[in-house]
């Protein structure tokens, strides 16, 4: 396997020089390429991949500063991409005639050459070897959920921004759930700038490599004991892909589960294809459990009763376990409030409502008042196990709740009608962006019952999408929480690539990645925001009230939106000098707010030389350090506290005076030395 790799290290290479040739001799660098092609196809293959071909992003709308790589753009009206495709290094500024802003440029490599261009026609590169310093900068939010943690939406280059969520969350992710793409060929994704298609002979390995770096990041944002992530892919890269999750998770668990996503099929080249592989990657010791709701062929024939019998099994022993259980049609449609065993109600059977609906009480046939085997949060928990039974007795029917035997562990083939792609993925999309496009998003409920399976146990879980899209990932989080009182939040990451079919007409209008415009029909400002605020506020971008409901138990209005509060971030690019100078705490602030978990009021400015809110503090003069100090005592939910100094003794003597729970961060140290490690770790 070294061998292969430094092998593919070496090819790599070649091709570096041969597109740096394509820009002096075309016809050579084709015939070049030609042999390297063929002796590749000589080589034998395994998980064999060019780990070190070079990958870049450009940063369009970011501010052109001296020392900085970028590209020519090509001239208005031009195919993105067909302009000059070279690395230059900005070494200064000049004003023509016309006062227009120019930069002086030093082409990168072996070739001296040196050129003029206008700022507007350059943009920003970040090679993946570079360092970034990131910010963030909110651009809206929405607060319906009180006192709940925010979920986050980031506008971003991905790799970037797992690598600035290494800051916040390192350890701290208790589930990933990622849809990337598929590599199909059909222009789904871009490698350096370029749309990959089915004719790319290195179409495989640039996905490889693709993908080898985020999961990378990825692995370290896990938590250590519990940590599990789930990427779903089909028959185009899931062999490839079982074997680098092996190989990047070495020692950790890797689990198939066929969904059936599509029963109508695919036409596929031999056969119909109705299902795609979620691979699901655990620690070795950690079990995830199945927490979805079973469909009637899932569940095992005999159950339990949910009503205790025998010793301990009496109303007065427990003091939340009697309350009613409601049900119509034959269906769970919700949960009442618990008795306390002192209080004086005494019902005497189940009750029929106005409506229909029946309360079932764990009352027997004899009419003794006994209790539930849980409480009420733990019965909802474990829904999609209980059944409706409904017997007759001396003539009289009877209505009871059982237990269902389950198979026990995940099963490896998910089969139901929620899990259809066409109905509860583009068909739900299309309520809540009536008049916007998106191809292929997922069923709202088979994400959920992934979400549900991965983080069970957890009610309060971390949950991380860095190919967010449509923000499916977002609202079955959101929904999940609405079924069982959860308080999980999600991180969805997407970039703001338009479709290369749409791009065309916007490139015809004069029109350029960065402007307001071309930005304002991306991804993550069109679809993956717009979606995760008409799910919480109940409307569609339409302004119309969304008509439907949720297939949950109790059934749920959409036009009921959800009590969630979620806030949008665009990622910035920040310079070292200005956070170290602190210069830069504004881009700066949010990072500090979800490393301190996302709740409550954000320390965006600091006014004062101090501040402390809800979860955190920060101190900038250390010569105000006893007034902060006093405050964190006083708060009893601060968990962290920024402090702000060069000098080892003084953020030492800070660190020895904060209260206990409470964990000390040195800024700018901390921030400056993540982004410095993680970029020296990436070139290797």
């Amino acid at each position: 396997m070294r061998h292969h790799l430094d092998e593919g290290a070496s090819v790599s290479r070649l091709n570096d020089l041969l597109r740096r040739l394509d820009q002096t001799d075309a016809a050579l660098a084709k015939d070049l390429r030609r042999e390297v092609e063929a002796l590749t196809d000589r080589r034998a293959f395994g998980l064999n991949f060019e780990r070190h071909a070079p990958e870049a992003v450009e940063l369009p709308g970011r501010p052109v500063r001296r020392g900085d790589k970028v590209r020519v753009l090509p001239p208005r009206g031009s195919k993105i991409g067909s302009g000059d495709q070279r690395l230059w290094r900005v070494t200064g500024f000049t004003r023509t005639d016309d006062d227009a802003r120019s930069a002086t440029l030093e082409l990168l490599g072996d070739e001296a050459e040196t050129s003029v261009a206008l700022v507007d026609d350059l943009v920003v590169v970040a090679e993946f070897r570079d360092p970034i310093y990131p910010g963030l900068v909110s651009t809206g939010k929405v607060e319906r959920g009180g006192d709940k943690p925010y979920h986050a939406v980031i506008n971003a280059e991905n790799y970037h921004a797992l690598q600035t969520l290494l800051f916040t969350h390192r350890g701290k992710v208790d589930a990933i759930y990622i849809d990337p793409p598929y590599n199909t060929g059909a222009k789904d994704w871009k490698y350096n700038n370029d749309y990959v298609e089915g004719e790319d002979l290195y179409r495989h390995s640039k996905w490889l490599a693709f993908m080898e770096r985020r999961l990378k990041l990825a692995r370290d944002l896990l938590h250590p004991a519990h940590g599990a992530l789930l990427v779903t892919i089909d028959e185009n890269e899931v062999a490839r892909l079982t074997l680098l999750l092996e190989q990047t998770f070495d020692g950790w668990l890797i689990s198939p589960i066929q969904i059936r996503h599509n029963p109508r099929g695919v036409q596929g080249d031999v056969i119909s294809m109705t299902h795609e592989t979620a691979l699901v990657v655990t620690r070795a010791g950690h079990k995830v459990r199945d927490g979805r709701r079973l469909s009637t062929d899932e569940i095992e024939a005999g159950s339990s009763p949910l009503r205790n019998w025998g010793a301990e099994s009496l109303r007065t022993d427990a003091a939340t376990c009697f309350y009613p259980i409601f049900v119509r049609d034959g269906e769970i449609v919700g949960f009442g409030d618990y008795l306390h065993r002192d209080d004086e109600t005494h019902p005497e059977k189940n009750e029929t409502l106005a409506d229909g609906t029946i309360a079932v009480w764990p009352i027997d046939s004899k009419g003794v008042e006994r209790k539930w085997r849980y409480s009420r949060s733990s019965v909802e928990a474990i829904l999609g196990v209980l059944r409706v039974k409904t017997a007759t007795k001396n003539g009289l029917d009877v209505v009871d709740i059982e237990i269902a035997k389950t198979h026990g562990p995940v099963k490896s083939v998910w089969v139901g009608p929620l899990l259809d792609a066409n109905t509860y993925g583009s068909q739900v999309l299309g309520a809540l962006l009536p008049d916007r496009k998106f191809p292929f998003p997922k069923s709202l409920y088979a994400v959920k019952d992934a979400i549900e399976m991965l983080t069970a146990g957890i009610p309060d879980a971390l949950v991380l999408d860095f190919f967010a899209g449509s923000g499916t990932t977002a609202h079955a989080t959101m929904l999940l929480n609405a079924e069982d009182g959860g308080r999980r939040r999600s991180i969805s990451i997407s970039n703001n690539e338009i479709a290369a079919s749409e791009q065309k007409g916007l490139l015809a209008r004069g029109l350029r990645p960065g402007h307001d415009a071309w930005e304002a029909l991306g991804i993550c400002e069109y679809i993956t925001k717009a979606r995760v605020k008409a799910a919480i506020i109940g409307k569609a971008t339409t302004g119309a009230a969304l008509g439907g409901e949720y297939r949950t138990t109790p059934v749920r209005a959409m036009g009921e939106g959800f009590e969630e509060n979620a806030i949008f971030y665009s990622l910035t690019y920040e310079s070292p000098l200005a956070v170290s100078s602190h210069r830069d705490f504004e881009q700066i602030a949010p990072l500090l707010w979800l490393r301190a978990g996302a709740v409550g009021p954000c320390i965006d400015s600091l006014h004062s030389s101090w501040e402390v809110t809800e979860r955190y503090g920060v101190l900038a003069d250390l010569n105000q350090s006893e007034a902060f100090i006093e405050a964190l005592v006083a708060s009893e939910s601060a968990r962290m506290a920024f402090v702000v100094t060069d000098e080892d003794r003084l953020f030492e003597s800070v660190v020895r005076e904060l209260p206990d729970g409470v964990e000390p961060v040195r800024l700018y140290e901390a921030y400056l030395q993540n982004f410095e490690i993680e970029t020296s770790r990436s070139a290797l």
